[in-house]
């Protein structure tokens, strides 16, 4: 009886979800219409001029635009646009190949590594790429905390901000060296994930605080404007060292309801969009005038449970239970074929995923057991943050919301939704706010580090700038994450990372959700765009026929 109720409330849910849907595309009719007439008019002049310009809608704006102080996607696609790494993935994978590096060569140990540079390339502002510029930039990743990425990936703290990296030094003009404290196994896939883009040290010491807002790199566009809230515009970089951009100029417009994004794809005032809602995906297929492109799965979306608040969150059991309580399978319908079940921390699509772990399943009376046992038979009040903004991993966030706290009556759990947009909630929830809160991640480089380590260990449960937002600290799993670090054969750090994965599955910080393809509307007149599994690319391979 109780699962049929469920299954009524879940479906009225849905019902008035897309009602309000509907109400929110016609109450954004005008205002889009005013959009797109403005558009039409650029365009209109740019293809008199010959110019071609390709406008990317998306949910959210970037946070800022230096891109080793950021971990959203919103700022990475954009940073992606303009800064080079040492190294690149290939188009179609995690891959390395080279970029402002042309080789590399690792030490016997794994403790030195030395990279010779392009000699042929210019910074945006006109001054030469050399050895000391790639210095310059590790040198100044190394002097804060603030960059986070840095931290996260080369275990940097406050006590050590170098973490493994003992000194990047020049040993000539195009030549740098890299001296580690330890091995890292994944140091090559790390350099070529978008956060460590190399910088113009000029800039950075011209703009000094705003350089987050006057980007300056080597990439294949140009930074040229950004109206906060509305639209960011790169240029195309007609010295670029690699392929030259096919079109002119991208602007990233920010438009952060669903369905008048869609509906500006429709009437043509923009070509290229995330944040579909999964409903409207049938609809992009059967128009003529529209595609619709897949990006490959590497990610998870899941809800984090603050571990280090007194109170509920902090009791094993209490946390099982939440993963007992919640229909997995229902909630998943929410995702409309995008988006298939988790139960780990990574993706089944990366090496060291363990299949062997069985999920929680769903149990209400199995849950109440639990929570009786923690002393919570009576059941509690507790907070779930969301954010606003459709995520590629999370296509209808409020939704998902409200469906997880319906479930969570039936176990005598109140929850109180607090939906933010998306600056605010990064801010809420890395300072601990939440109780329960919603994130995801689409990884960075193919290692399985890059999601464990990142999001799990007690390293980067920091408060201000916390990568794992249940705050969770196992010293097992830390342990069992560090030794994979330093650990060159991949089979042994396999059982390393499946033994982890089995000691979170049993603590249980999150909740699991779901891994997704997230699917790109496009105009059927893009070409050549490949989404890459990473969650951005550079845009100059792609191109706007006529």
């Amino acid at each position: 009886m109780k699962k049929r109720n469920l299954l009524a409330l879940f479906s009225l849910l849905f019902a008035i979800v897309l009602f309000v849907s509907a109400c929110s595309d016609d109450a954004n009719s005008t205002d889009s219409d005013s959009s797109a007439n403005s558009t039409d008019d650029e365009q209109a002049t740019e293809e008199a001029s010959g110019e071609k310009t390709l406008i990317f809608g998306r949910g959210a704006d970037s946070i800022q635009l230096d891109p080793s102080k950021i971990t959203d996607g919103e700022s990475i696609y954009v940073t992606n646009q303009i800064y080079d790494t040492l190294v690149r993935y290939k188009e179609e994978n995690t891959e390395v190949r080279p970029a402002l590096a042309t080789e590399w060569t690792p030490s016997e140990d794994g403790l030195t590594w030395t990279f010779k540079l392009r000699d042929d390339v210019k910074f945006h502002d006109g001054t030469d790429f050399t050895a000391e510029d790639v210095v310059f930039n590790f040198e100044r990743w190394a002097t804060s905390a603030e960059y986070i990425y840095y931290g996260y990936m080369f275990g940097a703290s406050e006590d050590d901000l170098g973490g493994i990296i003992e000194k990047v030094e020049a040993t000539g003009d195009y030549e740098v060296k890299f001296t580690l404290s330890e091995p890292n196994a994944p140091f090559l896939q790390t350099l070529a994930m978008p956060p460590f883009g190399i910088a113009s040290p000029e800039a950075v010491e011209e703009f000094g605080e705003d350089y987050f807002k006057n980007p300056v790199g080597t990439g294949p566009f140009v930074f040229e404007e950004w109206v906060p809230d509305d639209s960011i515009t790169v240029t195309k970089n007609e010295d670029y060292f690699g392929e030259t951009a096919n079109v002119d100029k991208v602007i990233f417009r920010t438009i952060p309801d669903n369905g008048a994004r869609f509906m500006e794809l429709q009437s043509g005032s923009i070509d290229l969009m995330t944040g579909l809602n999964p409903q409207d995906i049938q609809t992009a297929e059967s128009d003529e005038n529209l595609q619709i492109i897949r990006r490959p799965s590497m990610n998870v979306s899941y809800m984090a449970m603050n571990t280090s608040k007194e109170g509920p969150m902090s009791e094993k059991l209490v946390r099982q239970a939440i993963n007992l309580a919640i229909d997995k399978e229902k909630l998943i319908t929410l995702y409309e074929g995008i988006g298939k079940a988790a139960k780990n921390p990574i993706p089944p699509s990366l090496w060291g995923y363990n299949d062997d772990i069985e999920d929680y399943g769903y149990d209400v009376e199995q849950a109440k057991a639990l929570l009786a046992e923690a002393g919570y038979a009576d059941g509690f009040d507790i907070t779930l943050y969301t954010f606003a903004n459709p995520r590629p991993y999370m296509p209808q966030p409020k939704v998902t919301a409200q469906a997880i706290q319906e479930m969570l009556k039936a176990v005598n759990i109140n929850v109180e939704i607090i939906e933010n947009d998306w600056d605010t909630h990064l801010a809420a929830t890395e300072n601990g706010e939440h109780d329960m809160a919603f994130l995801g991640w689409t990884g960075d480089n193919g290692d399985p580090d890059n999601f464990l380590y990142v999001l799990l260990d007690k390293d980067n449960a920091k408060m201000g700038s916390a990568g794992n937002i249940a705050f969770y600290k196992s010293d097992e799993v830390h342990d069992l994450l560090k030794a994979a670090q330093t650990e060159m054969d991949q089979e042994k750090r396999t059982e390393l990372y499946l033994k982890a994965q089995e000691i979170i599955h049993e603590d249980a910080p999150w909740f699991p959700i779901a891994h997704t393809t997230p699917p790109i509307a496009a105009s059927k007149n893009v070409v050549d765009y490949v989404p890459h599994p990473t969650g951005s690319e550079p845009f100059n391979l792609l191109d706007i026929k006529e």
